[in-house]
């Protein structure tokens, strides 16, 4: 299964060859790589260093937490995800600890997170699958999470089963080419809309 991006511009190897599968194998996640998965999240940049992301993490045998996640995710998404070996919370706090004012860069600096997460990943020959589809008040009822903060998504942790065992749906999904749209479609220069000279 041939999943590198078809580039039009040179960039760094791990983000082209980054994808997020549907189709997970149980193999567990060694501990030590969830440790630096984590350490990547925490040297994200965010407003004013407030680090604003707070992460339930919830690994498959220890525990519940795996099925509790799970339990929180919109019902399409628990299909595939039961078999993540990791499933994890990503909750925003969006007040300012300092001074309690709204903190609008919260779920952006969430996204730096598990961005910097997701690339740690795949330097490691792990796969990251975000979700959106998630109920929060189920997660906020579950864990106990404050009302100053939210579940924002949930993300799947593991390696990806390029067998096209189990679900030939999913497994077809996963087989699909990578798509996205070209730069000059979303870099704009004199007004929105209008491509950005790059030349």
């Amino acid at each position: 299964m041939k999943k590198t991006a078809a580039v039009d511009h040179p960039i760094q190897n791990l983000l082209a060859v980054r994808w997020s599968p549907y189709v997970f194998n149980e193999q567990p996640v060694p501990v030590a790589d969830l440790r630096s998965l984590f350490e990547a999240a925490r040297w994200a940049p965010s407003s004013y260093n407030e680090q604003p992301w707070r992460f339930i993490l919830g690994q498959r045998g220890q525990g519940d937490v795996h099925g509790r996640i799970l339990q929180c995710l919109a019902e399409p998404n628990q299909k595939w995800a039961q078999k993540a070996p990791v499933l994890v919370l990503g909750t925003v706090v969006r007040e300012f600890v300092r001074n309690g004012h709204p903190n609008k860069a919260a779920q952006h600096d969430l996204g730096l997170a598990v961005g910097n997460l997701l690339v740690e990943a795949t330097a490691r020959g792990l796969h990251v699958h975000q979700m959106i589809g998630l109920d929060p008040e189920a997660a906020r009822s579950a864990f106990s999470i404050p009302m100053n903060a939210e579940a924002l998504t949930a993300i799947a942790i593991g390696y990806a089963d390029k067998t096209g065992a189990g679900d030939p749906a999913l497994a077809e999904r996963d087989a699909k080419g990578r798509e996205r749209r070209s730069v000059s479609e979303f870099v704009f220069g004199d007004r929105f809309g209008e491509s950005a000279k790059l030349s």
